[in-house]
């Protein structure tokens, strides 16, 4: 059995640019640069067995490649306790549809479907004690954020393994677009 999840990679440009946001904010967990990703869905643990459907019916998926803009800032939940600081996503018809076709395929394996949203956004720090008034600063500060687009050409299955020190991701396979 496997820990699984779906993600669109970021150009490293914009991985090390997101890095040094990090600051000495409390009670922050920053995602490590070679960790920092667009999470399409995560599957939680897998069979073998379903694994190997699931890479089938992925690499079926039919996209081709599309521009994807990084900006903006953001916290979950909205409102309440920031649990999470987040990077946005401009509006992406493209994104949405892989993400559906993504859904799709998942389903088709017999994997349960999530009831939540789809809500685009990359995940750089996760919050564990109340930092309410580090949260705005930072966002504050970031809000102007933007990147140039970049060309989404793949999206990723990986692994991911936990251990107290965080999570290790592993790339299983990689799924290309079609032009």
């Amino acid at each position: 059995m496997a820990r699984l999840f779906i993600a669109i990679e970021l150009p490293d440009e914009i991985k090390e640019t997101l890095s040094s946001f990090c600051c000495d904010l409390p009670g922050m967990r920053w995602v490590p640069t070679d960790q920092i990703h667009l999470t399409l869905r995560f599957l939680g643990d897998v069979q073998a067995k379903e694994t190997a459907r699931l890479k089938e019916a992925l690499a079926a998926i039919a996209f081709a490649p599309f521009p994807l803009t990084v900006q903006g800032v953001g916290h979950f939940p909205p409102h309440g306790q920031p649990r999470v600081l987040w990077i946005g996503l401009e509006e992406s018809r493209p994104l949405l549809e892989l993400q559906q076709g993504i859904e799709t395929a998942v389903a088709g394996v017999g994997i349960v479907p999530e009831e939540r949203r789809f809500s685009p956004h990359i995940t750089i720090a996760r919050i564990k004690e109340n930092a309410s008034a580090a949260v705005k600063l930072f966002e504050a500060k970031h809000r102007p954020l933007s990147f140039p687009p970049f060309t989404v050409n793949d999206f990723v299955l990986f692994s991911s393994v936990l251990s107290p020190n965080g999570a290790t991701h592993r790339r299983e396979e990689t799924f290309r677009s079609r032009s």
